[in-house]
Order: structure tokens, then sequence, then C-alpha cells
């Protein structure tokens, strides 16, 4: 596949966007952009949740994950189904009776300016650092295949992916998110199953054949009970999964965005239940793809694993054309959909948890949305071509972990909030939510010294009851 097919596929690709963007954008206004007048169908949001909850770096890892932990990572999937129940039962008739556009003006509600604001902060740092994380892997990846081979500086690809997704979201938002995620879903599905078709077609397997392979491989391992100590140990996955669900589609503006365009509760929660069906099954396929990449890659002798062996196999002279042109569809689907959703919300928390725009006059109400938009987009460059320059992958990664702890105190200002009536004396909130995430991190590093013992993704939970306690001691008497 020469680099100008995929310019073109590219190209294609973002005219189909700009078009649904000028199908949708009638109505500029801040309610549109922010919500979608609330006029959202449940299950277009439910599918295109999809693609927003499956990123780039889903797209890429999850195969690769196969070698190292095969199917695990369907015990924390397994998981998400209980988190998404909390969320509907929970969670949403909260949001829905407060009638929020920003989910963190609970916190404003029930503890006061500081907690609020301290919400809202976290999530701006966590989409900023994930937001910019998933598109430098995808940027990254086109300046190799595309942009190196015409002599065009990484910082240019950047400025051209921020542009164009500026160019389809900047005008109505969420309403126009909607629909664009819908469509980059139904790529990224189409683009796995033409994969693992052809792949297994190569292969000569039919359909059941694959299945048959995949299930007596290494790989297909899916429960483990034996270790109690390993990441992997079930108990400790599915809790994980839970957890994970709930702040980072519950507490996470985000997701909740497209949540709240629903017309009402009820099709909020019915979302919210065919989407977890959904995305259950759709990772399900990730997985069982990884393993077919695998071996793939065993009968080719390709010398490929983790994050490069679905580019690998993709691009392999064995495979024919098209899987290629799908993975590279894919790939910038995945990744887009969780960027212009993340922009979006981006843009929608700093207008209304910091801007108060609401209290500001109407007549200026879309310029500061528009000038908050186009800033989101100037701060998602600047972070990418950070990571570009401290050109290390390890030190980037856990940039992106460190993203992830932010979620916990959320998680604990929510879950006191929730289960309990005390108040607290709000200034002292600060404190308590930066503690968390660094007790968290040192647990982390002296656990195995300590106690023989490695924290996995569990750790959120710990972070979050760290928060917990904390409100406890500052409570009011």
């Amino acid at each position: 596949m020469t680099p100008t097919m995929m310019v073109a596929l590219l190209v294609a690709y973002f005219i189909v966007l700009i078009f649904i963007s000028k199908l949708t954008s009638g109505d500029q206004g801040n309610d549109s952009f922010f919500v979608g007048k609330r006029q959202s169908p449940w299950y277009i949001v439910a599918f295109g949740m999809i693609g927003a909850s499956l990123s780039g770096v889903t797209f890429v890892s999850v195969p690769g994950w196969v070698a190292t932990s095969q199917f695990s990572y369907f015990q924390m999937v397994l998981g998400y189904l209980l988190g998404y129940t909390v969320i509907a039962t929970i969670l949403l008739p909260l949001y829905y009776r407060l009638n929020l556009t920003s989910i963190y003006g609970y916190l404003d509600q029930r503890f006061g300016f500081w907690s609020y604001k301290s919400g809202a902060f976290y999530f701006l740092i966590s989409r900023i650092i994930g937001a910019s994380f998933r598109l430098f892997l995808v940027a990254n990846i086109l300046q190799i295949l595309v942009f190196d081979l015409w002599n065009i500086p990484f910082a240019v690809t950047v400025i051209i992916t921020i542009s164009l997704i500026w160019v389809y979201t900047h005008k109505a938002g969420i309403k126009t998110i909607i629909w664009t995620d819908t469509l980059q879903t139904l790529f990224m599905i189409m683009a796995v199953c033409l994969c693992f078709y052809h792949i297994s077609d190569v292969l000569n397997f039919s359909f059941r054949d694959a299945l048959t392979e995949i299930s007596l491989s290494d790989y297909s391992k899916t429960f483990f009970w034996d270790d109690s100590n390993s990441p992997l140990f079930f108990p400790k996955q599915f809790l994980a999964g839970a957890f994970i669900a709930i702040v980072m589609t519950g507490l996470d503006q985000d997701m909740m965005q497209k949540n709240l365009s629903c017309k009402s509760l009820k099709d909020a929660q019915k979302n919210m239940f065919w989407f977890s069906v959904v995305l259950v099954i759709v990772n399900l396929l990730f997985l069982g793809l990884g393993a077919l990449l695998y071996l793939y890659a065993n009968h080719y002798n390709l010398q490929a694993s983790g994050d490069d062996l679905f580019a690998a196999v993709a691009m392999h002279e064995g495979m024919p054309v098209v899987v290629g042109l799908f993975f590279l569809l894919g790939l910038i689907a995945a990744a887009y959909s969780s960027a212009d959703s993340a922009l979006t919300s981006l843009t929608t928390s700093f207008c209304v948890d910091f801007l108060n725009i609401e209290k500001k006059d109407p007549s200026q109400h879309i310029r500061i949305r528009k000038l908050s938009h186009l800033f989101f987009s100037f701060v998602l460059f600047v972070v990418i071509l950070l990571f570009k320059m401290i050109n290390d992958e390890s030190v980037v990664a856990a940039l992106f972990k460190v993203a992830g702890y932010t979620y916990g105190p959320l998680l604990g200002m929510y879950a006191f909030g929730l289960f309990t009536r005390w108040d607290i004396k709000d200034k002292w909130i600060v404190p308590v939510v930066l503690l968390g995430p660094v007790i968290s991190y040192y647990l982390q590093l002296k656990a195995p010294d300590w106690w023989e013992f490695q924290f996995g993704f569990e750790l959120l939970i710990v972070n979050g009851f760290l928060c917990f306690l904390g409100m406890i001691l500052i409570r009011k008497k």
C-alpha cells in the first residue's frame, strides 16, 4: 500500500466527516453544542459510544496484549457490565434530576466551590493527557508510514490532524459528535471483521476453523484464579473493570455528555444497557483477532509483538492491500472517535465549570465557546509535541498512566457524596485530592518489597478509598 493511497483514504474519510458536520450544524447555539438540545436518539448514542470507548490505543494494544496476558482482559470487560449497571441506576438518575450540563456541577451542589473546581480540574488534566496520548500514537504512525517519505515535519502532521478535528466539531459540538462517532464506530468494527476474515483466509481457515484454532491455542485462557498476587487474578480484574467503567464513563464529562444529550432518563438508561452488551462482544472480537494475529505471525515468522503486531501483519506482503487499508481506516476511526469527543467535552467543561458561561451575557456565549474550543485545540497540539520531544516510550506511557490516577479523587468524592450524609470543610478538599494520587503511586512502587504484592488496575480503588478517607477526616463535626 503506497503513501498516496493512505493519504487518499485519509482525505476521503475526513470529507465524509465534514459532510456530516455540515448536515448537523444548522443550530450553532451552546445548547446544541453542549447537550445536542437533549434530542439525540438513544440507539445512535449507544452505537457511537463504542468507538469513543475503544480508542486508537485499544485498537492496537488489546490484540497485542494477547501474547503476554492471553484473554485475561475479558475479566475486566465483564467487570464493566457491573460498572455500567451502577451508572444506569445511580448516576444517570442523579444527573437528570439535577438537569446538569457539566456533571461536576453535582460536586458544587453537594460540597461547594473547591470540590467542584477540583473535580472539573482533574477531568481536564485526565482528558488533555489521554486525548493527546492517543492522537500522538496515531500521528506517529501516519508520520512513519506516510509523511516521513515526503519530508513533512511531525509538527505539520499534528497541525493537520487537530485542524481536521476542529473543522468538523467547532460548530455543533456534541450534536455532530453523536453522528460522526456512529460512523467511526461502524468503520472500526468493519475493519476488525474484515481483517479477521482476510487473515483467516490467508491461513486457509474457515470461520469455524479460526475459532477452533484460537480456542486450542495458548492465547485463549480467560479466567485466572490460581495466584492472588498476580495482576491477572480474576477478582482483582473484575473489580478493577467495574470501577474503571464507573470513573471513566460515569464520572467522565466526555462520556456522560453523550448520555445527557438523550431525550429522557429512560432513553439514556436504554443507551447504557445496549452499549454495555455490544461493548462486551466487540472486545471479545478484538481478543480473538489478537490470537489470530499471533497465529499468523508465528506461521510467517514475523518478528513483531505488542502494539506493533497489528500493523506488521496488516502491512505484510502476504496480506491483500485491502487489509492494510482497513487497518488504517479502523485505526483512524478509533483514534478520532475518542479525540473529537474529548475536544468537545474539554470545551464544555471549561466553559461551564470555569468560565461560568451560563451566567454571562447571551450575546457572548458562542464567541466564548469557540475561543475555548480553539484554545484546547492548541493545548492538544502543544502536549503532543511535548510527547514527541520526550521521545521515550516508557516515559510517555507513564504519563498516560498518570492520567488514570486522576480519576481516583473523582471516585472518592462522588462515593462520599452519594453514600454519606456528611458535609465537609470544602477548602480542605484540595490537599486531600492532591495527596491521594501521590500516596497511591508510592504504594504501587513499594508494594512488591513490602508485601510481595503487585498492584494492577485495582490501584484506582485504593486511590478512591484514600480520597474517601481524607474526606472523613475533614468532615464537619
